[in-house]
């Protein structure tokens, strides 16, 4: 697979809680430079950052992260306020609670709130497979695809794993073909990289890959 075609599916992404104004600006510039999906960056830095991309860059952001457990009238106000200053996508955390309760009706509910509380932005689902059984993950293949969002995503990279091939593969049979993938968290190589989008993901969430491609270029 060409490098391009692998930079293009990426959202580039800094979400470290010392992240600076000039490395959000020096991520988004790379962001452009080498034609990623996406930079995802905190929500804070949304206004500046779309400010300062126009419409060269989209710009996501992270919401309820990375835990998950905020009130659902919280996270559609974070929704809410990030696409008001400009994000184009939102990646927003389960509550993982609510799985390991049993109470997917509440998931449900919750991610079509967000969902309207993004105003037609894409909203992308974070289920943290790393802290969920086999038959969770499944179930929540199940909630996601019924929830009018647009990617199911594995991993916030803040947990105690990230994206792995084995659950990349079970999303891809077990969710709806409208819903799409992003592998997140751990994506170290383009051999990985590449994995994972012949798996059936349609984004990576990483900071690794622009590296990489930069590595090649000073060779």
């Amino acid at each position: 697979m060409e490098l391009q075609a692998i930079l293009s599916k990426c959202d580039h992404t800094l979400l470290s809680q010392t992240a600076t104004w000039e490395q959000i600006k020096a991520l988004c510039d790379d962001g452009i430079r080498y034609g990623t999906a996406s930079v995802c960056i905190p929500a804070s830095y949304v206004k500046p950052a779309k400010q300062y991309v126009g419409d060269r860059l989209a710009i996501c952001t992270v919401i309820g992260f990375p835990n998950g457990y905020d009130t659902t009238a919280a996270k559609c106000f974070m929704a809410y306020d990030a696409v008001q200053n400009g994000a184009d996508e939102v990646d927003m955390v389960i509550n993982i609670g609510w799985v390991k309760d049993k109470k997917y009706g509440l998931v449900l509910d919750e991610i079509k709130a967000i969902k309207t509380a993004c105003c037609g932005r894409l909203l992308k689902v974070i289920i943290e497979t790393c802290l969920l059984t086999d038959a969770e993950k499944i179930e929540m293949c199940r909630v996601v695809s019924e929830s009018g969002a647009d990617y199911i995503k594995t991993s916030t990279g803040f947990s105690t794993g990230g994206a792995t091939k084995e659950d990349v593969a079970l999303m891809k049979a077990h969710c709806s073909p409208h819903l799409k993938i992003k592998a997140a968290g751990g994506i170290s190589s383009l051999e990985d990289a590449e994995d994972f989008i012949k798996l059936g993901a349609d984004r990576l969430g990483t900071s690794r890959v622009v590296k990489l491609a930069k590595a090649l270029e000073n060779k």
